[in-house]
């Protein structure tokens, strides 16, 4: 399991996995094809998901993939911050692709809805599971999924476009140290998004230079346009401030360190800046 995983999918593994006597190993994300060392005579899957979540580290598929294969496991891949659209995980040769639709399918922030598609290998194991689990989606659950894929390709190209030059502009802020998006040719991970992906989304993070507590709780207080909230993916943009300090096993992360999740919905670009500006001068007000 990929150390910056979505928390909710950590704890799966720890608590209920765990419990059924699963084992799970936490790697770096940027391990690529040096997971080998990692791989046990019992390991059957490779969980990864990138960018990470959170902090945004991307991931060398191909080389996973082929390490995976070599010793019989699967791979697992979340393809939540890409969709379909930006990245397509399984002519990678993953053989799991999951996808909270909740997101970018859905669109509009007002029903839960998941997806799994793989290959055709595992889909007999896939189609046993479901149907003993009982994991049928609703019809207007469904509806509102279709809804949503009408317009997808619009709207993502629209959180693209609007999040890299929000993105851009963020570097240029005293107050940022860095910002962590895969579409800036500063991102470490850069090199590998631009190999395989083919667009990016409206979700990526940034840290402060130091600062106080109560500064980030100055911005976040600031802020008009963006709200407060988990479940990015619709026209609505977000900002939550993050630390991963106490759950990540592997990579480290200094609790000082202050972060902050962006998502950058369809409103004018313009005006989320001048959100954002009313958000640093409060924080610079308060340090």
């Amino acid at each position: 399991m990929t150390d910056c995983v979505y928390a909710p999918a950590r704890r799966f593994c720890d608590m209920v996995l765990g419990n059924l006597g699963i084992e799970t190993t936490y790697y770096d994300p940027t391990i690529g094809a040096g997971i080998e060392e990692l791989i046990k005579p019992n390991t059957t899957l490779i969980y990864t998901e990138s960018p990470g979540s959170q902090t945004m580290e991307m991931q060398d598929i191909p080389a996973i993939v082929a390490i995976a294969h070599k010793h019989g496991a699967l791979v697992l891949f979340d393809n939540t911050w890409a969709t379909g659209l930006f990245f397509r995980p399984l002519d990678l040769g993953v053989d799991i692709c999951v996808q909270a639709c909740t997101k970018y399918v859905v669109g509009h922030s007002d029903v839960m809805l998941g997806a799994v598609t793989v290959q055709e290998h595992v889909w007999e194991r896939l189609h046993e599971a479901f149907e003993n689990l009982g994991q049928c989606v609703g019809p207007d659950d469904l509806y509102l999924g279709l809804r949503g894929l009408r317009t997808m390709s619009v709207r993502l190209a629209r959180h693209m476009t609007s999040a890299l030059d929000i993105a851009q502009w963020l570097e240029q802020r005293e107050e940022v140290e860095s910002v962590l998006h895969p579409g800036l040719p500063s991102n470490p991970g850069h090199d590998i998004w631009k190999r395989d992906f083919k667009g990016s989304s409206g979700l990526f993070s940034l840290v402060l230079k130091p600062t106080s507590k109560e500064s980030v709780m100055a911005f976040l207080d600031a802020l008009s346009l963006f709200g407060m909230g988990y479940s990015w993916g619709g026209y609505e943009s977000l900002c939550v401030s993050f630390d991963p300090s106490s759950y990540r096993k592997v990579m480290s992360w200094d609790k000082e360190r202050r972060g902050l999740r962006l998502h950058i919905g369809l409103e004018d670009v313009d005006d989320l800046k001048a959100d954002l500006d009313r958000g640093f001068q409060a924080l610079k007000n308060t340090v």
